[in-house]
């Protein structure tokens, strides 16, 4: 007996209709496929072309990518459903025209439905939709939107379902900041400073404002009943390029000085209204997070916020430098004063350092764990207020204390506040 015989007795009728619905059924799948490709291979321009356009097929392919998602559910139910209906009329006309014996069946309808399904199906549709997607999702904008109708309740569990498991495959996959910065440690960066660059991004969302902040007693303000001549003084020895202006004092800020919108008034008298110029200050909340106040930069287009306490009281000013410091290290540019650094390492190893320095920054530079220092810190987040913790009193001049293996000589001091330390340490 041969592998393969032909039926004596074919119903012609039954065949022309398998065969019909069977050729209408790869159409589908060839079109649901070109879909796929057409409508996600659209660029910024081709959109912004179907915008400007006001025919009906514009407005449909508009109108399916709005919700890409839904979309590509749609494409996706219908062809598999297609492709799976197609497979069972393609296996029952095979069987109408031939007679098979043993594994033949199986191997014979296999390669030609799987070829037949890939080349009509598959390759030859998305090829097109790939030469010119903008003509191809027009066309086959109303099919998709039909399908959508027909589909809906399918492509709605697939949406839902789809997300349920997205949702815990990323639950799954999360890894805490411990051990992703325990990583960057035992990675082996190029150099120290991209060591230092990897931990700052890593870190980067655990930071607070008020950790970055230039303190309250540092601020340059400009205030409000300050005449132009006054004004302009300040700008030339300090160098900034926008100054918060204040009222009675800093808790009273009444907006910010950019320095550029002087530049058409630079030659105007004393008396000249420089106070019109003022933009409106942007406030922060001292305990906000350094990454959320990046996004509202960015966002608002500003580059300088006040930072406020919960009574409202300033607490100081950050900038958008001071944030971006925190990834890549220090920013100098040419109004930086090399005397205005924050610690200065001296030829026998040891360190003076500014009272104004993060007990945070202060452990990085010396090469000591963060929160080495959180046991004995209490409030204080500046070293000058880790001395004051130490001593339990208010620092005076010559003092020396000690803890965790460092020495800290009281160096110099402004007023009542701690100006420089020396630090040594020990071994």
């Amino acid at each position: 007996m041969d592998a393969i015989t032909i039926r004596e007795y074919i119903d012609l009728g039954e065949l022309l209709v398998t065969g019909g619905i069977a050729l209408i059924l790869i159409i589908m799948s060839a079109m649901a496929s070109g879909s796929e490709v057409a409508f996600f291979s659209l660029t910024h321009n081709d959109i912004d072309k179907l915008e400007s356009r006001s025919d009906a097929g514009a407005r449909r392919v508009l109108e399916l990518l709005e919700n890409s998602d839904r979309l590509l559910a749609t494409i996706l139910v219908t062809n598999n459903l297609v492709n799976i209906c197609l497979v069972i009329l393609a296996t029952q006309f095979i069987d109408m025209i031939f007679i098979f014996s043993g594994i033949y069946d199986f191997l014979f309808k296999t390669v030609v439905v799987t070829f037949l399904l890939l080349l009509f199906g598959e390759i030859m549709p998305k090829v097109l939709s790939q030469t010119n997607p903008m003509r191809m999702s027009l066309f086959l904008s109303m099919p998709m939107k039909v399908a959508r109708w027909v589909v809906y309740p399918f492509a709605t569990i697939l949406m839902r379902t789809s997300s349920h498991v997205s949702r815990i495959a990323s639950k799954s996959a999360e890894i805490s900041i411990e051990e992703l910065a325990d990583a960057v440690d035992l990675a082996e960066a190029g150099s120290e400073e991209e060591q230092k660059m990897l931990s700052g991004i890593i870190t980067f969302g655990q930071t607070e404002v008020v950790e970055i902040m230039c303190s309250r007693v540092d601020i340059t303000g400009l205030e409000y009943e300050a005449n132009y001549e006054e004004v302009r003084k300040i700008i030339v020895e300090t160098g900034y390029s926008r100054i918060p202006v204040y009222g009675e004092d800093l808790d009273d800020i009444k907006g910010v000085l950019y320095v550029k919108d002087l530049l058409p008034y630079i030659n105007r008298s004393s008396d000249f209204k420089w106070q019109e110029l003022l933009r409106k200050p942007y406030f922060v909340p001292e305990h906000m997070m350094i990454d959320d106040l990046l996004k509202e930069f960015q966002k608002k287009k500003i580059h300088i916020a006040i930072v406020v306490d919960e009574y409202g009281a300033t607490q100081g000013l950050v900038s958008l430098e001071d944030i971006l410091e925190e990834v890549v290290g220090e920013i100098s540019d040419e109004s930086d004063d090399e005397e205005e650094r924050l610690y200065e390492r001296l030829g026998d190893g040891s360190y003076i350092f500014d009272g104004k320095i993060h007990i945070g920054e202060f452990e990085r530079i010396i090469g000591f764990e963060e929160e080495t220092f959180a046991d004995v810190e209490g409030h204080a987040e500046t070293l000058a207020g880790l001395m004051m913790e130490l001593k339990r009193d208010l620092p005076r001049r010559g003092d020396e204390l000690k803890s965790h293996g460092v020495k800290f000589f009281i160096a110099t001091m402004d007023g009542r506040r701690v100006d420089k330390i020396k630090v040594e340490i020990d071994g």
